[in-house]
């Protein structure tokens, strides 16, 4: 007689629901806790790519999720004075597409009710072992085969499994929000304008709204400023007025992070999401890196009964590519942003050369042309 295994996850976020799906669909039972009254996400567009979409899919919410989507067929970065500096396209097996957060949210919750994954709210975790024990406030401890932690980047549980090394504060935030739809707009390119140290991010979402994005150093106290001082945006960029008019006071501003650990599990339990690899958006893979490894996390413990010994297995094979990322889309900002004005015009001509050389468009889409382990 086969016993059922049991997992704890501790928050249900993007990352907690996958991990409960992907478990949910190999057989196990799984209860997952949040601390909020309801589960809600913040209005904004979310990249997906390939190896997004196939783990997606391999998750079953694919469909859903993407059903109003814009596809995106290119990406350019432009700087101050219209110069492309960086394009890329995409194809049939090499996709983008760009749905509200909303939408992937509540294709996830669709996806966990219909596998009968207990999801418990107003349920805060407060520690967790790595004997398999989840600790509720109040002093209730749950036992489990598998604990994860996907509560974020400033993880409690992490730390409780002494699993942290860095959590980096960095140099630039964003501002991301929604704004009306019109017809004019670019239907299936993503411009991104640079101008000095600031950039702005357009992109096509449904046939209601686009995702805007701006993105600037932190000690850019104007550009910082919720609800969006648009005077100072349009003065760096006054090209795009027409975008910049329709942000209403919506929106909200995050500092980048960057979450180092110094492993990916302890014992029975486990970190995943932003708990795991926190990283600043510039490539937009946070999320999609998020959904493959949840996945990857239920195949290998599959795989091996073993769970300990399915999660060392697991961090060996899947984490390389996800810190090659991290070190990545750090880069991008760093070379994005910290060149002062004055060099904007050299930080064009370096870019132009190195965003053509093969390796680079390589290394920077390495996670989007991966194929997850699980995915169909």
């Amino acid at each position: 007689m086969t016993t059922t295994r049991h997992a704890e996850i501790a928050g249900a976020g993007l990352g907690g629901l996958a991990v409960a799906i992907a478990l949910a669909q190999k057989g196990w039972s799984v209860r997952v806790h949040e601390r909020a009254d309801d589960l809600r996400m913040f209005g904004a567009g979310i990249w997906l790519w390939e190896n997004g979409l196939r783990s997606l899919d391999a998750l079953g919410v694919e469909q859903a999720a993407t059903a109003r989507a814009k596809r995106i067929e290119t990406l350019v970065a432009r700087d101050h004075e219209g110069r492309p500096l960086l394009r890329r396209t995409f194809g049939a097996e090499d996709r983008l597409v760009l749905p509200p957060r909303a939408d992937l949210y509540d294709a996830l919750i669709a996806r966990v009710a219909e596998l009968e994954v207990e999801v418990v709210l107003r349920s805060t975790a407060v520690g967790a072992t790595p004997h398999g024990e989840l600790e509720i406030e109040g002093g209730k401890v749950l036992r489990a085969d598998l604990v994860v932690a996907a509560d974020g980047v400033f993880s409690r549980l992490r730390e409780a499994l002494l699993l942290t090394r860095r959590v980096d504060y960095l140099d630039e935030g964003y501002t991301r929000l929604l704004i009306p739809r019109r017809p004019e707009d670019p239907d299936t390119e993503i411009t991104e304008y640079w101008s000095g140290s600031r950039r702005l991010l357009y992109d096509p979402c449904t046939d209601e709204v686009d995702y805007v994005c701006l993105c600037c150093p932190v000690d850019d106290e104007a550009g910082r400023r919720v609800p969006v001082d648009k005077e100072t945006w349009l003065a760096s960029f006054p090209q795009l007025g027409g975008i910049l008019e329709r942000i209403d006071d919506a929106g909200r501003w995050d500092r980048a992070m960057r979450v180092t650990p110094r492993a990916w599990s302890r014992g029975s339990a486990a970190i995943v999401g932003d708990a795991a690899h926190g990283q600043p958006p510039n490539l937009g893979q946070g999320a999609n890196l998020t959904f493959q490894n949840a996945l990857a996390l239920a195949e290998y413990l599959d795989r091996e009964p073993d769970v300990p010994a399915a999660l060392v297995d697991w961090e060996r094979r899947e984490r390389p590519l996800t810190d090659h990322i991290q070190r990545w889309t750090d880069l991008y900002g760093r070379v994005a942003s910290a060149w002062p004005d004055r060099f904007a015009h050299r930080r064009s001509q370096v870019l132009e050369t190195v965003t053509r050389i093969p390796w680079v468009d390589r290394q920077m889409n390495k996670a989007a042309r991966h194929r997850p382990v699980g995915a169909r």
